[in-house]
């Protein structure tokens, strides 16, 4: 941890010590926006009756925030080149704590979904450039460490959101979810205005027709997939898709022509990126499916209780919080298609060892399936981000990061409404769907090794 503050002659971005503050605002504005959704996920039943809102309805306090958050990504991606990373970050983080006080304050569902949009207005745009924030703010020496730490920030959001979740409806009402959120955002945004770095910003147009394009393709795509997975049936569940794909038609075609384009297609000439954008496709598809299958099977196959299932669960995000800081320092010093290969086949055996799973496997034979799981994706997250983010200039960055976002957007969204739509058909078991799991994780291993000799050949 320490060597990331250190800074040697010839370094970019920023000195040692304002590098640490910069650090901190990262981590706190990441740690908020993804323990967000574990929170308020675990509280649905609770704010359903408060709010005097069925289950179904209540479900929609989670999705809006899911919906605004996929459809701004590319869209903020690409206004952070004419305004600046810097101003963008800070504006989405002060929009995110507003918002979360207007969470709390709230007393009625309508209002507290409001409120959730504008929470995912904020979210979106801290996450579309958090990736390339740390370009400016480390040097590429350190770029891959740096990447592992946020890594490690939203395996901890992950392994802890629901837990924090239902300790704080323990001691105190609901409004309390959503205030713990204003003590983190205020210090974030102090350190933050005194901290992040500025840049040169361009003079170049906004692609507003793109941005609205790529909002009703992103959000057409998740509410569509979302409905899907839920058992909706008819015009009302597949006409959003239906428009997604002819949005994305369109997209293409005005990024082809626009004077400004939201995402410069040149930088998918970049071979080792595209590979890279691919690949974390497959492997957040993969993710989507056992994060929403294996507590399903823990609970209606095994017969646990909601927190044994959380219990039996927690051994992953904590094998990939220990590992992702490790696979970062690996990826600044070795060839990073190599680590990230290495936790794909770690990963692939983890989910083959899933599928074996019976009714009658106890916690040890359970524990050590996840551990293996969340070894081979630790290793695999960070150096493969860092490739993508990496492979592309300085100035594509921000792009970058915003397809990664979007990417991550898409696989989790897949994987979730796989599960979901095998639920709702009755496909067999839920083995079905891990074993279409082991298949994304075959694909992503598969291009993850075939690009090995072409990161050698451009290093």
């Amino acid at each position: 941890m320490r060597r990331l503050f250190v800074t040697r002659p010839g370094d970019e971005g920023l000195p040692g010590p304002q590098r640490r503050l910069a650090m901190l605002v990262m981590v706190l504005g990441t740690l908020m926006s993804v323990l967000d959704n574990g929170i308020v996920n675990i509280a649905l039943p609770t704010l359903a009756q408060e709010l005097a809102v069925s289950e179904s309805r209540a479900v929609w306090i989670t999705n809006v925030y899911q919906l605004v958050c996929a459809a701004l990504l590319l869209g903020f991606a690409a206004l952070s080149r004419l305004i600046g990373r810097r101003r963008l970050y800070l504006g989405g983080l002060a929009l995110f704590v507003l918002a979360s006080l207007c969470c709390a304050l709230s007393r009625s569902f309508e209002w507290l979904v409001v409120s959730r949009m504008l929470q995912g207005i904020g979210a979106a745009a801290m996450l579309s450039i958090g990736p390339s924030m740390y370009r400016l703010i480390f040097p590429s020496r350190l770029l891959g460490s740096a990447i592992g730490m946020g890594a490690l920030v939203v395996a901890f959001g992950i392994a802890f959101g629901p837990s924090l979740g239902g300790i704080i409806l323990h001691f105190a009402s609901w409004p309390w979810l959503f205030a713990i959120n204003l003590p983190l955002g205020l210090l974030a945004l102090i350190l933050g205005i005194r901290a992040l770095p500025s840049e040169t910003i361009e003079s170049r147009g906004f692609d507003w027709l793109g941005a609205l394009l790529s909002a009703a393709m992103l959000s057409g795509f998740v509410f569509s997939l979302d409905h899907i997975g839920h058992g909706a049936r008819g015009i009302s569940a597949w006409l959003p898709l239906v428009l997604s794909v002819l949005c994305l038609g369109l997209f293409v075609w005005r990024q082809r022509r626009a004077d400004a384009p939201l995402v410069p297609l040149p930088m998918f000439r970049a071979t080792r990126f595209s590979i890279a954008a691919m690949i974390s496709l497959m492997a957040f598809v993969a993710q989507g499916i056992t994060f929403v299958g294996l507590p399903f099977m823990f609970q209606t196959v095994m017969g646990a209780t909601p927190i044994e299932a959380a219990l039996l669960f927690t051994p992953w995000p904590l094998a990939l919080m220990l590992v992702g800081p490790l696979s970062g320092r690996l990826a600044d010093r070795f060839n990073p298609t190599l680590i990230s290969s290495l936790g794909l086949a770690i990963f692939l055996l983890g989910m083959l060892s899933l599928v074996t799973l019976t009714a009658e496997s106890g916690g040890v034979s359970i524990a050590w399936r996840a551990v293996l799981c969340g070894v081979g994706y630790g290793l695999f997250q960070a150096p493969n981000n860092r490739e993508m983010i990496g492979s592309v200039t300085l100035a594509y960055s921000a792009n970058a990061s915003g397809v990664l976002a979007s990417v991550r957007t898409f696989g989790q969204a897949l994987g979730t409404a796989s599960v979901g739509l095998m639920l709702a058909l009755s496909w067999g078991s839920l083995s079905y769907a891990l074993w279409l799991g082991c298949a994304s994780v075959v694909v992503a291993l598969a291009l993850s090794v075939w690009r090995i000799p072409l990161a050698r050949a451009e290093a």
